[in-house]
């Protein structure tokens, strides 16, 4: 008889989650390798990061794609200093948000999807934002962004 733990791991029926399915085919057309955490979000590691999506079903399907990432020394430890950063990245960028949550960067894309999304390049154009997020966000703290490392004042449209 063979081993049931070297069995390989099957994704879930179509009709079972419809906006994971689509999502894990997504990343394994882009050459990613997915994979299915604990809490049931797709996990995948894209340059030398670790993402997840997290696919809410229901009558209205959303896809949030985003990262955690711990907060390094070198950034001011100001919590105010650190949420002004969130919410200028916030307001500067279209579909990406940023917050803090104990010592730890979340940066997260949303999307409701319907049966006709494009959510293969959904994934991708989502994840390039994701990363860029965590960078801007960086450079606005550290320096070395378009304001210096400064939050931004004004209205950048």
């Amino acid at each position: 008889m063979t081993d049931p733990t070297s069995l390989p791991n099957f994704p879930p029926p179509p009709d079972e989650h419809p906006l994971r399915g689509r999502v894990l085919d997504a990343l394994i057309d882009q050459g990613l390798k997915p994979d299915i955490d604990s809490d049931g979000d797709v996990a995948f590691t894209v340059q030398d990061q670790q993402l997840f999506v997290r696919c809410t079903e229901g009558d209205f399907q959303i896809m949030r794609v985003f990262g955690q990432w711990q907060i390094a020394d070198a950034v001011p430890a100001d919590p105010l200093v650190r949420l002004q950063a969130c919410n200028d990245l916030t307001l500067q960028l279209n579909i990406v948000k940023a917050g803090i949550a104990n010592g730890t960067l979340v940066v997260t894309g949303e999307h409701v999807v319907s049966p006709s999304t494009d959510v293969s390049t959904l994934v991708a154009v989502t994840i390039q934002l994701v990363l860029a997020g965590v960078q801007m966000w960086h450079e606005r703290l550290l320096g070395g962004g378009e304001n210096g490392g400064q939050p931004a004042s004004g209205d950048e449209g």
